[in-house]
């Protein structure tokens, strides 16, 4: 029989500094397309390492800007996988988890990553802009269909 093989630590905690860049509190506003209609949102994004820097978590909740009504709560959890050599991006939300790859972009504070529910996929970027500011953009695609606007996210540190 074959032990197991042991977790490079050190490996793990070096590869999540490269995340430090989504570490603290952060508000702005998100749009988000439900059907036909867009919703327009106050979104937060708190983000933070856990398990001594081997986890980061990140929280977002939006809520609609007309009545405060929380409709979005998505938890993420990113680790790396140094027997893999990639970060693994766990997300909730809505009574659902998926799971995927997700990778840095080359050069750039920012990452990419994306889901496959049956006929439905997403694709999704995460970057620091210019400003300073946390953006995401995600798509959607139907059945292979073209890619059309899922939400968008522009948040700055509040803390």
């Amino acid at each position: 029989m074959q032990m197991p093989r042991t977790p490079d630590l050190n490996a793990q905690r070096n590869a999540m500094k490269k995340l430090e860049f989504l570490i603290g509190k952060w508000q702005g506003e998100a749009r988000m397309v439900r059907g036909d209609e867009s919703v327009e949102l106050i979104q937060t994004e708190e983000a933070q390492y856990k398990l001594d820097g081997l986890v980061l978590m990140i929280e977002g909740v939006g809520r609609r800007i007309s009545d405060g009504q929380a409709v979005l709560q998505a938890l993420g959890i990113v680790c790396f996988d140094d027997a893999e050599g990639i970060y693994r991006f766990r997300a909730f939300n809505d009574g659902r988890f998926l799971e995927t790859e997700m990778k840095l972009l080359e050069g750039d504070k920012g990452m990419t990553w994306g889901f496959a529910l049956g006929e439905i996929a997403t694709s999704s970027v995460l970057r620091i802009n210019e400003r300073g500011e946390w953006t995401e953009h995600h798509e959607l695609r139907i059945a292979g269909g073209s890619a059309r606007p899922l939400m968008d996210v522009t948040v700055r540190r509040s803390n």
